[in-house]
């Protein structure tokens, strides 16, 4: 009996034990070159710009969150966390992104009804959430990269929860500053 209870358990916990070496994790790591882009997107501040790119933000820490949609509950809590603190970053040398598949004009739409004042890119087929390993077709899931001024991964945030993750950010730049 004993040994039947063993040959039960041990695959039990096997697949529900997972470890580091078990896990699936796509995303870049620290230390790595950030992926490039090349997306479309808005700005309430720089309307006039529309396609932006990782080398618009050289010389310059930058936050790159990805969210699954615009105006549901939890995307523009997070979004109105990095809006409220965006000054902070400023001071920081510090610069925010928020990247999904939402359009152009739904980002536009979120920034103006939701006060959001920093720029939102459109991912439409996840093809950049992808190389951030942030992709589960047809949404962008909720990770988030702080990238050094010289382009390398300095941190990561995987499957985050957006109460307080602006603050909690915000507290890891300024231990790397």
């Amino acid at each position: 009996m004993r040994n039947l209870v063993l040959i039960i358990l041990i695959p039990f916990i096997i697949l529900f034990n997972f470890n580091s070496a078990f896990a699936f994790d796509f995303a870049p790591e620290v230390g790595d070159i950030a992926p490039n882009f090349q997306l479309e997107g808005f700005n309430k501040n720089i309307k006039s710009k529309k396609l932006w790119e990782l080398k618009d933000f050289q010389g310059k820490w930058l936050v790159i969150y990805f969210y699954p949609k615009d105006f549901t509950a939890g995307c523009t809590l997070e979004a109105k966390g990095f809006s409220e603190l965006k000054k902070d970053f400023s001071k920081y040398n510090a610069e925010i992104v928020g990247i999904s598949a939402d359009n152009q004009d739904s980002h536009e739409s979120f920034c103006s009804e939701k006060s959001i004042n920093y720029t939102l890119l459109s991912d439409p087929e996840g093809v950049i959430s992808d190389k951030y390993g942030s992709w589960i077709p047809p949404f962008s899931d909720r990770n988030t990269f702080l990238i050094s001024p010289e382009g390398e991964i300095s941190y990561r945030w995987i499957s985050v929860l957006p109460i307080n993750h602006a603050k909690e950010v915000l507290n890891v730049l300024k231990k790397k500053i």
